[in-house]
């Protein structure tokens, strides 16, 4: 699955190249990865044009000018690929779906514009979705209700942070982390690269951090999310940015997937161990316990 880095890349890639484009046919494979009454489909996203899109945690919505939004998630493999004669961007799972003639066996919804161009949701594995609902009440599904704020919004303070980590005072600081009810979009990489920037074991209880411990860990959560919207994204082995290229964040992780390599802080050697089973990447010397 894409972490939030990823999905802002691709938002971003999206937004210069599909806005403004009316959606003149739609046309689907299965009910699961396309979920939509097929009478709203054509009332609301038939001849609609797309206003704009944005990204809630890792959930892509492209609001369309019928105030319908499309949500879309596009889970482990799910890709978006943008086709038309001059030019050819392809975002998500790095099969050769990004390369090869669309639509293919992995195709799942189709969305063809009036300008000629086309716009591809493929998903191998079929746990991805593309959901018509109304603008109005994407707040209230279930996923929105549930998800935590977003770690980079200017107006999420450290404070802010600091209190909503509180409420979950009796487990690991890495579970926190990756609870999306805490806070929006925090995955594996960047929750062991913002631990390690803030010196900060991942097995701690949330109650033993101090406000000071939790300060460091609000600036290097937002520091190391903004490197890798800067650099395209980890591309943690599923994922390539926004034009069809692997993100190059990972040549610049600190800790994650370094084990066995000095730590470029104090020179101890990086362990991986387990921690609320997940595979975690730490220097035993500047994150003890």
């Amino acid at each position: 699955m894409p972490e939030l880095p990823e999905v802002e890349t691709i938002r971003r890639g999206l937004q210069e190249l599909i806005v403004g484009k009316m959606i003149e046919i739609v046309s689907f494979d299965t009910a699961k990865s396309f979920p939509n009454n097929r009478s709203d489909v054509n009332q609301f996203l038939v001849n609609a044009k797309i206003k704009s899109i944005r990204r809630r945690a890792k959930v892509l919505l492209i609001d369309l000018s019928t105030n319908y939004t499309l949500v879309i998630h596009l889970k482990m493999t799910g890709q978006l690929v943008f086709v038309n004669n001059m030019a050819r961007f392809g975002a998500g799972h790095p099969n050769d779906s990004l390369i090869g003639v669309l639509p293919d066996k992995s195709t799942r919804v189709t969305f063809d514009l009036a300008d000629g161009s086309h716009l591809y949701f493929n998903d191998q594995r079929k746990f991805g979705w593309v959901r018509l609902i109304p603008t109005a009440e994407v707040p209230n599904i279930n996923f929105m209700k549930k998800v935590g704020p977003e770690p980079l919004e200017a107006d999420f303070t450290a404070s802010e942070f600091t209190e909503r980590f509180k409420r979950r005072s009796k487990t690991t600081i890495k579970a926190a982390l990756l609870d999306q009810t805490v806070v929006a979009g925090i995955g594996n990489i960047y929750a062991d690269e913002s631990l390690w920037g803030a010196k900060i074991n991942p097995k701690r209880l949330v109650n033993t951090i101090t406000n000071a411990e939790f300060k460091r860990l609000y600036k290097e959560v937002r520091l190391v999310m903004n490197l890798s919207i800067e650099k395209g994204g980890s591309t943690n082995r599923n994922y390539v940015n926004a034009e069809g290229k692997k993100g190059s964040y990972m040549d610049f992780a600190r800790v994650f997937r370094r084990e066995g390599l000095a730590c470029t802080r104090c020179g101890t050697e990086i362990i991986k161990l387990k921690v609320t089973g997940r595979g975690t990447h730490i220097c035993p010397n500047c994150q003890r316990i």
